[in-house]
């Protein structure tokens, strides 16, 4: 699913909390169906919760320069876009579309690899085919959380994991991880912290950094006090089309500020 993207280049060097105002389902208790009625949710966010906790050197040169941008965007179900009402309300379809908004000068090709069911063994068996052929500039992975949900070996899709890292690194390419989601489903099974522990463990050693999905989800149920069926489907476990398309407006702003960043670092480098 390819997503192509041109327009003139807008530079934004500060990021801090990304909002969007979305309708979503006004629901106080998790167990009612969604009433007719719809109130407006604000898409936000902590700062310290979605600024990505690394540089994307090879993403901030392309747009420093205005040149092409291709992005692969891998993963099970939550890329696919399980529990959206169509494919263009997918978290890799609006991310195309909060990306054309900051840099319209640029061509950016949004790439949706995206398998429902799939975990690390199986998205390793086409990483060659569905991410190094496609010569991305930045992968977003999500990975990791069927793993959890299918009782698989936790230890084997970590090696598995750092063995992908390691070839995206070893040709220049940037890497997001993209972590499990906040859910009843998820939060349910007993080997949750090791999987995160896991994967905390994988983004140091490989020096990538992970867009905290299950920390901002969090928030939106913690401390914005949303019900869990206004941001996830009625399985219990995907998102909806509110959560896709504000995870895609946050994402854009991680991404815009960690571009930003590494080209100040250059900038300071080459002085």
């Amino acid at each position: 699913m390819n997503f192509q993207i041109f327009g003139p280049h807008i530079g934004r060097a500060a990021f801090a909390v990304c909002a969007l105002i979305l309708s979503v389902p006004a629901i106080a208790d998790d167990n009612q169906p969604a009433p007719p009625s719809k109130q407006i949710q604000t898409c936000a966010a902590p700062s310290d919760l979605t600024q990505l906790n690394g540089a994307l050197p090879r993403t901030a040169r392309r747009i420093a320069t205005n040149a092409p941008l291709t992005i692969v965007a891998i993963g099970s179900s939550s890329t696919a876009g399980a529990g959206a009402s169509s494919p263009a309300a997918s978290y890799p379809s609006r991310l195309a579309v909060e990306l054309k908004e900051r840099y319209p000068a640029i061509a950016i090709n949004v790439i949706n690899h995206g398998a429902n069911g799939e975990d690390a063994t199986e998205m390793m068996a086409r990483f060659d085919k569905n991410v190094i052929a496609e010569k991305p500039d930045l992968v977003l992975w999500q990975v990791g959380t069927n793993a959890l949900l299918l009782d698989r070996s936790l230890d084997e899709a970590g090696t598995l994991i750092m063995q992908g890292l390691d070839r995206l690194k070893r040709d220049g390419v940037d890497v997001v991880l993209i972590d499990s989601q906040y859910a009843p489903k998820v939060l349910e099974k007993p080997h949750l912290s090791k999987l995160r522990a896991i994967m905390a463990g994988i983004a140091k050693r490989a020096n990538v950094p992970t867009f905290q999905r299950f920390e901002v989800m969090r928030h939106w149920r913690e401390k914005a006090g949303m019900a869990f069926n206004a941001f996830l489907s009625p399985d219990g476990l995907h998102m909806n089309d509110w959560s896709y398309a504000c995870v895609a407006k946050l994402l854009a702003g991680s991404i815009g500020e960690a571009a930003a960043r590494a080209s100040l670092t250059a900038q300071a480098g080459s002085r």
